[in-house]
This record gives structure tokens, C-alpha cells and sequence, in this order.
């Protein structure tokens, strides 16, 4: 039975109205509401003070020049995931050690806020020795002797602090300016305001060690409501570097190629049917995965580097490791990678448990992190690259300078609880000033007493580094011209830029 071709074309009109969006009827719009929406969307859109972040279609990782001239042109960012102890690396306090294996003074814990302690626990002194070493002095116990080679290179911000005392919110604050999820990345505003040197490469690189993910999970390197081919690829240190990059038996470059070519044409019909920009970012996405077939697969081969260069960074090919992490930050930062993301897990030293434990796991993850550091800081001096790459090393918060004592009793293991009023990052390289501390804790390590730095005076700092001004690195999203730094003061530290 034939149907009504009148009918039919009543459903199809049916169907395509309900497949429509919101944004493209207001685009559509010329008049009333619709021209209302537009001229407030370009209002806001201009209110990035005539910073213009639009690229070709087929180009949107293609570079653009920074608001002004940068220190840094990339990033490598060392997220130690968990909290490493201050006290035990950086921090050093004489009281501390004085008071150890006392009860903590009742002003110590009067009004505060903690995730394991409870009752009195006792004062915790550094369970290593410090020094101070180079010309600058710095203090560092000597758990990190290959960093302590580069101590004058490193310029440490001894006053951070944070609001935020659980992992996953504090990483996201860390990482995305807001603990709350839906925000975009660091390295995502990065590449949204400097694209990408190299556009066989992901802008956005993300290499995890220690077995796992972080806490704040795949969030920490997304997008939120920057557009998707701006959030980080998780890439791995061995096998190949992004799952099924390499053709299945069968499929020849070729054949990829003119199945590209075939879903690229539906994409670019859908887009011009509906205007999703997400259909954009997924063509950019085919695209860029079929040249990292050839870019990505020499970039991520460390087998390339000679014996001196593995020894240097105490690499273990064919395993994943923060070691080979490193070399590969190496690689793909002389690559033209703008924004290189690690993260190494198991720094959560509350006592829990031997791999938790201060005198026993926290070593252990010393011993995995500090030749792989020092390496890559001599590596990117050696080829020219330290001086234009930002390198920061940090974690979410700091411990506390009291022994924890989960559900009040005595631990077997030694560790330390979750504080956020006061924790060490550093930086190298990329324009800041080396030798140098900024800030200062209490006598016990407890609060800031002196210059705090917050997490969004942090990035703004950064992102200065790199040429913006954080008030006009800018995306327009439900109403607000969302920024790295949110709606809160932040400030540039000039103490901090060389």
C-alpha cells in the first residue's frame, strides 16, 4: 500500500524539527528572540578584548600568537598524585623536630578539618635529613639527591595552599580551577589560546605511572565546554601509544585513508544538516589520529635514544614507568607538543599501609621520581628547550605535621593526614626566576605565614608565563565568560617571573 507523499513530507518536516537543537534555531533566527541571543553572544564573545581564538575547520589546533611575548612555549607539568609531605622533601622545620612524639597542642586541632585524624595525635618531626644545598641555600632532605644537582634551577613556592582537603575535588581545583567537574583543563585553555607547534601531534599529551589513574580520573584532562579536540590524549609508554592507532590485518594506509575520506563526508554532511561543532572536532579527531600513525609511533619510540640517554633516566623500555614518561615528555616537547601532562600515583602517605607508609612506599616512590626529574631537566638544558619549557612539579595539597592516628589509635606505619593550608610546589625553566623560594609555612609547617599563593594566583602566574593575561583568555559558556582562574581575584606573583 502506497503511502501519502503528502503525509510523508509532513514527517520528515516533523523529524527535522525535532532533531533540531536549540542553538541552531536561535541561529537561524533573524528577529526578535533570536537576534536578541546573537547580538549578546557577540557582545560576550567581543568582551575577550579583541583576543580572537577562531581557526580554519580543517585546522583547529593551528597556532596562534599568545596576547604577549611568552617566557614558556610549552608546559610539562609533574603531578605527584596523592600528596607527597613537604616535611619529608622541601619544608624544613627545626620546631617540627623538636616536638616530635609529643601530643599536638589543643590549638592545633581545635576547628579543623581532617580526613583520618581523630582524638590527639602526635607531632610528626621529618623523618629524613636536611640540608641546604647550592648557591641558593634551598633546604631539601636527602631523599632527592639527583634534584638536588638542579637545586639553583628551581624557583619553589613554599606558601601554597588550597580549600579542598579530598583528592579528587583538590586535582580538579589543581588542574581545572574549580573542584567541581565540567571545567576545562589547564593544558585545554593552552592549547585553545596557543594551538598546537606540531599538528601531527595531539596538543594536549597525558602519560600516567604507578598503576593508576588519579583520583580526579579523565576529568583532570578534559575539555568541559571548551570544544573536544582541545582535551588531553592519554597516551601510553609502551605497546602502541593510543589504543588501535595501528591498522587491523587487512586494512593497508590506503584502504584507512578512503574510509576516512567516506566518513569524513558523512560527518561534513551531518555538520551541515544540524551545525554541531562536536562533528567538526570528531573529523579533526579521524584526521589527526591517521597522521599520528606515522608522528606518534617515532615520537613515543624510545628505543631511538642511545644507551647514555637510558641510563640517564633509569628507563625501563617495554614497561610502563614515570622514567619513560620522562624521556618521552623529552621527545615530545622538541616535538612541538605544547602541553605534556604526567602523572605518577602512590604518593598518599598516610601509614595505612606499608606502601603508604613514610618509612617505606614514600621512599620508594622518591627513588621513582628523582633521577627521571633530574634527567629531564639536564636533557632539556642540554638541547636548548629548558629555557622555553615551563616544567612544574606539585600535588593537589601537603600533610600535616602530626602522625596520624586513623580512628585514634596507633598506626604500625608511619604517615601523615591531608592539610591543605599549606604545601611546596616547584617550577624550572620557562622564564621563572631559578634559585629562589618564595613564600614561608609556620614553624611547624602548618599555615602559610608569609606570601600565599592560591591555586588561581598559580595559574594566572602560569598562564603569563606563556604570553596571556588570564582576564582575556576567555570562552563564552551558560552565560559567563568562563576562565581558568573563575570569578574569584587571582594575581599574577611577579616575585616568581625571572
Amino acid at each position: 500500500m502506497t503511502r501519502d507523499p503528502i503525509r510523508l513530507a509532513r514527517e520528515a518536516q516533523h523529524e527535522a524539527v525535532r532533531l533540531e537543537t536549540r542553538r541552531q534555531f536561535l541561529r537561524k533566527c533573524t528577529t526578535g528572540f533570536g537576534g536578541f541571543f546573537l547580538a549578546g553572544l557577540a557582545s560576550r564573545v567581543g568582551a575577550a578584548q579583541g583576543l580572537d581564538f577562531t581557526r580554519p575547520g580543517d585546522r583547529p589546533l593551528a597556532p596562534l600568537p599568545p596576547q604577549f611575548a611568552p617566557r614558556a612555549k610549552r608546559v610539562i607539568f609533574l603531578h605527584m598524585a596523592g600528596a607527597p609531605s613537604q616535611h619529608e622533601l622541601f619544608d624544613y622545620k627545626p620546631e617540627l623536630a623538636r616536638l616530635d612524639g609529643k601530643d599536638t597542642p589543643a590549638e592545633f586541632l581545635e576547628g579543623r578539618r581532617f580526613a583520618f585524624i581523630s582524638g590527639v595525635p602526635k607531632m610528626l618531626g621529618p623523618q629524613f635529613p636536611f640540608h641546604q644545598a647550592g648557591q641558593s641555600g634551598a633546604w631539601i632532605s636527602d631523599r632527592l639527591p639527583h634534584i638536588e644537582r638542579h637545586i639553583d634551577r628551581l624557583c619553589f613556592v613554599k606558601s601554597m595552599r588550597t580549600d579542598q582537603f579530598n583528592h579528587a575535588p583538590a586535582q580538579l581545583l589543581f588542574q581545572t580551577g574549580t573542584p567541581q567537574l565540567g571545567a576545562a583543563s589547564f593544558g585545554s585553555w593552552v592549547v585553545y589560546g596557543l594551538g598546537a607547534e606540531n599538528e601531527n601531534l595531539p596538543g594536549f599529551v597525558v602519560l600516567a605511572s604507578g598503576g593508576h589513574n588519579p583520583d580526579g580520573g579523565k576529568a583532570l584532562w578534559g575539555s568541559g565546554f571548551l570544544p573536544g579536540i582541545y582535551q588531553g590524549v592519554q597516551c601510553r609508554s609502551q605497546g602502541d601509544p593510543v589504543l588501535y592507532l595501528s591498522n587491523p590485518d587487512g586494512v593497508s594506509r590506503p584502504l584507512r585513508r578512503a574510509a576516512l575520506d567516506a566518513l569524513g563526508r558523512l560527518h561534513e554532511k551531518s555538520h551541515n544538516e544540524f551545525g554541531d561543532p562536536e562533528t567538526v572536532t570528531r573529523i579533526a579527531q579521524h584526521e589527526m589520529a591517521f597522521r599520528m600513525q606515522i608522528s606518534a609511533s617515532e615520537a613515543f619510540d624510545i628505543g631511538a635514544e642511545s644507551e647514555a640517554t637510558h641510563a640517564a633516566y633509569g628507563t625501563l623500555p617495554g614497561r610502563e614507568s614515570f622514567a619513560n614518561n620522562c624521556l618521552l615528555a623529552r621527545r615530545l616537547a622538541e616535538r612541538g607538543v605544547r602541553f605534556i601532562q604526567l602523572y605518577h600515583w602512590g604518593w598518599d602517605s598516610h601509614g595505612a599501609s606499608a606502601s603508604e607508609a613514610l618509612n617505606a612506599g614514600f621512599q620508594e616512590r622518591c627513588r621513582e621520581v628523582d633521577q627521571p626529574i633530574a634527567a629531564l631537566l639536564a636533557d632539556l638544558d642540554q638541547r636548548g628547550l629548558l629555557d622555553e619549557t615551563l616544567v612544574v612539579w606539585g600535588a593537589e595539597f601537603g600533610r600535616t605535621p602530626m602522625q596520624e592516628n586513623r580512628s585514634g589509635g596507633e598506626m604500625q606505619f608511619i604517615g601523615r593526614d591531608h592539610n591543605p593550608a599549606a604545601f611546596t610546589i616547584w617550577m624550572a625553566g620557562g622564564g621563572v626566576k631559578p634559585g629562589f623560594t618564595y613564600g614561608e609555612t609556620d614553624p611547624i609547617g602548618y599555615e602559610v605565614a608569609r606570601d600565599p599563593v592560591e591555586i588561581r594566583d598559580l595559574h594566572a602566574t602560569m598562564l603569563h608565563l606563556l604570553g596571556f593575561d588570564h582576564h582575556r583568555l576567555s570562552f563564552p559558556f551558560q552565560g559567563l565568560d568562563q576562565k581558568l582562574t573563575g570569578v574569584q581575584p587571582a594575581r599574577v606573583v611577579p616575585d616568581l617571573i625571572g
